[in-house]
């Protein structure tokens, strides 16, 4: 045989062995509502893993609980801003103590492009986002689990000598009350708010004297409407983000929480001990991620049930 043929023959075998390798390595092992799964994507996922059956049925699960997830966020038409990515990258800077010039830089070292990392994470918020809206309802954590959770959470910092005293501040507080009524409506009762507001102001009556007539909070009405010291976290969201924002000595304008209409009065405040209360919140915190993992699963679990998935060559 001539030189030039068998060198001919030589690259026709490399060709075919080449295309044979390729058309085998871009084989469809999967489909998830009709869209391909290919040998080479579950070779990507598998990475530095052994090649065992367990591991590429994993990685390949992995693909389909990603597919699955982002044809919910497409469909959920929620949208993150650059603006929202943006505040996400300050505050992973913020909380590993370097600037944002610096997290830039480590993550040019580790060969991830800024563009990059910013469509990752907008990746993350759309699934979080998504995620939270279909489970977040069905989260739901008693007064009695937070208690004796942080109770247990404490009891073992203390053991361990890791408790440290957390003070915050604890603001003494005065309200009135109308509560919404077949003959009260929301526009009543915020007119007779502030017509007593008013009242108040100009001193035709004094705040004590307004509550044990008006407010519908009889307990702390024949005290004045004083509640007592506290800590806003221990009141509703919206009364206590009041508390928050009303300067000492002066009275709020009419707001509305689930009690009814309010309007009230920061008369003093101090600094007091809430160890308890921040271990409180920490206890719901683990309590909620807790949930959310095996509410994430049966998710998860939901969105496979509703999709057509095919194994091929199975």
């Amino acid at each position: 045989m001539k030189i030039s043929n068998l060198k001919s023959l030589l690259l026709a075998m490399v060709g075919f062995w080449a295309l044979s390798t390729a058309q085998a390595v871009e084989q469809v092992v999967a489909t998830v509502d009709g869209n391909p799964i290919l040998a080479s994507q579950v070779e990507r996922a598998l990475g530095k893993r052994a090649n065992t059956e367990a591991n590429r049925q994993q990685a390949l699960d992995g693909i389909i609980d990603d597919m699955l997830v982002q044809k919910a966020i497409k469909e959920s038409g929620v949208k993150i801003t650059p603006a929202q990515v943006e505040k996400v990258i300050e505050g992973i800077a913020a909380q590993n103590k370097i600037t944002y010039g610096q997290l830039l830089d480590a993550l040019d070292y580790q060969g991830i492009g800024i563009t990059k990392f910013r469509s990752q994470i907008a990746n993350q918020m759309l699934m979080a986002e998504v995620r939270n809206r279909s489970i977040g309802k069905n989260i739901d954590i008693s007064r009695e689990q937070v208690e004796a959770l942080s109770k247990q959470m404490l009891e073992q910092a203390k053991a361990q000598g890791q408790t440290a005293t957390v003070t915050g501040t604890q603001y003494q507080v005065r309200h009135i009350l109308l509560k919404l009524n077949p003959l009260l409506n929301d526009a009543q009762a915020k007119a007779k708010l502030n017509q007593i507001r008013a009242d108040i102001l100009s001193g035709k009556t004094t705040f004590a004297v307004a509550a044990k007539e008006y407010s519908k909070d009889y307990l702390s009405g024949a005290n004045g409407g004083d509640l007592g010291y506290a800590f806003p976290d221990v009141y509703d969201q919206t009364f206590a983000q009041i508390i928050k924002s009303t300067k000492q000595g002066t009275i709020s304008a009419p707001f509305k929480t689930q009690f009814g209409w309010h309007i009230l009065e920061v008369t003093d405040n101090r600094q007091g001990d809430m160890t308890e209360a921040a271990y409180r919140q920490r206890a719901y915190q683990s309590l909620v991620k807790d949930q959310l993992k095996d509410e994430e699963k049966d998710w998860v679990k939901g969105l496979r049930k509703g999709a057509d998935i095919r194994y091929i060559g199975k």
